[in-house]
């Protein structure tokens, strides 16, 4: 009788430009950290030695830290990266290789191309020339991500409006498909516990449980439109005063933001809660949650607003109305009063509040889980349409 032959494990390599923690590093882990161990053989390549390392090589999933990667523009760094991927990819020949961010991609997939893997996969998280860059500027970055998309063997869009931003370009028809990010649902902490722990009651008047909470989970990085929703905060200052403002998050606007704060004279208004692990199980704190980008591809904190049940106030842009369709109010980007409107209307009526909750918590669950992200990932894989 003839015994089984072993599947042999396909090996996986993720890329990523930066190893800090946001949307893109959260898509690589779950994906990392949910392939079958008997399919898959996963490492994972990161720029620098953030937070996404750290939890990847807790779970024992092996990162390599390629210091010359980096979000800025360095030529030479650029180089280096390219011929340090390429010895990468030659010396541990990866079936896949899985590139997500935009310089990540680019030259992962020039690497790879070089070392001649087989499979390459590139994830478009948002296409960079939708920054606030001149003309020449973004048609020359959206040529290099062009190119990214013609040099890999399946590109995946993390929703439709990604795809669309792209889809006039040449040789792009059956190139991307969409998978839509998804989560699964995860502890909380109460609104007591969460308020006490963001400092809410000792750094805005009002105390825990008195103040209506507008809540933020955001980078302070201009195209994430904070400064708007702090000008909302102003515009009700007078008919709301108890009405205070979290955000949660670090980026390179900070001190302009604490700037603003002190000029529209917010101090008791807005507080700046800087980075916090897991942030999520925070969401519980806050009465109606923002997100004021001006640009986004999907928007993983709209997912964890919904399965938290917080009501959503967005900007409609990017990807934003794909994952809030009716299920929450969607706004004009750069628009601080159309905000204060928003919130407004969510203050008072509650009846309106709770439906929005209850639908955005039924869309979340049926339609933006992690099972299916991973199924329809795992499609692309096997080259399945």
């Amino acid at each position: 009788m003839e015994t089984p032959k072993e599947v042999s494990k396909k090996k996986i390599m993720f890329v990523i430009t930066k190893s800090n923690w946001g949307g893109a590093q959260r898509y690589v882990y779950d994906l990392a950290t949910s392939l079958s161990k008997e399919e898959f053989d996963v490492e994972v390549v990161a720029g620098g030695n953030g937070i996404l390392k750290e939890k990847l090589e807790a779970v024992g999933v092996v990162v390599t830290s390629l210091d010359s990667m980096q979000r800025d523009v360095d030529i030479k760094k650029e180089l280096t990266s390219t011929k340090e991927l390429f010895k990468l990819f030659r010396k541990t020949k990866p079936d896949i290789v899985h590139l997500n961010s935009s310089k990540a991609g680019g030259l992962g997939a020039v690497a790879a191309r070089l070392a001649g893997v087989k499979e390459i996969v590139f994830t478009a998280h948002a296409w960079a020339f939708n920054e606030n860059r001149g003309t020449m500027s973004k048609a020359f970055i959206a040529f290099l991500h062009w190119t990214t998309v013609l040099l890999s063997h399946r590109t995946i869009a993390v929703s439709d409006s990604v795809k669309e931003q792209v889809s006039h370009m040449p040789f792009m028809n059956g190139r991307i498909e969409v998978v839509h990010l998804g989560m699964d649902a995860f502890e909380l902490k109460s609104r007591e516990e969460a308020r006490t722990a963001l400092g809410i009651d000792g750094h805005l008047s009002g105390g825990r449980e008195d103040a209506h909470l507008i809540g933020m989970i955001s980078e302070l990085h201009p195209v994430k439109g904070v400064p708007y929703a702090i000008d909302a905060i102003a515009l009700l200052r007078e008919e709301y005063p108890d009405l205070k403002l979290c955000i949660i998050g670090e980026g390179q606007q900070r001190e302009m933001i604490e700037k603003q704060i002190v000029k529209r004279r917010l101090e008791s208004q807005v507080h700046l809660a800087g980075f916090v692990d897991d942030a999520k199980t925070y969401l519980k704190a806050f009465d109606i949650f923002v997100l004021s980008s001006l640009s986004e591809a999907f928007g993983y904190t709209l997912i964890e607003a919904g399965l938290a049940k917080v009501p959503v106030i967005a900007t409609s842009v990017g990807g934003i109305p794909e994952v809030i369709d009716e299920a929450g109010i969607l706004v004009p980007s750069k628009n601080g009063r159309a905000i204060a409107d928003a919130i407004r209307t969510l203050l008072t009526n509650q009846s309106e509040k709770e439906r929005l909750v209850e639908l955005l918590h039924a869309r979340v669950l049926g339609t933006f889980n992690k099972a299916e992200m991973i199924r329809k990932t795992l499609d692309v894989y096997r080259n399945k349409r």
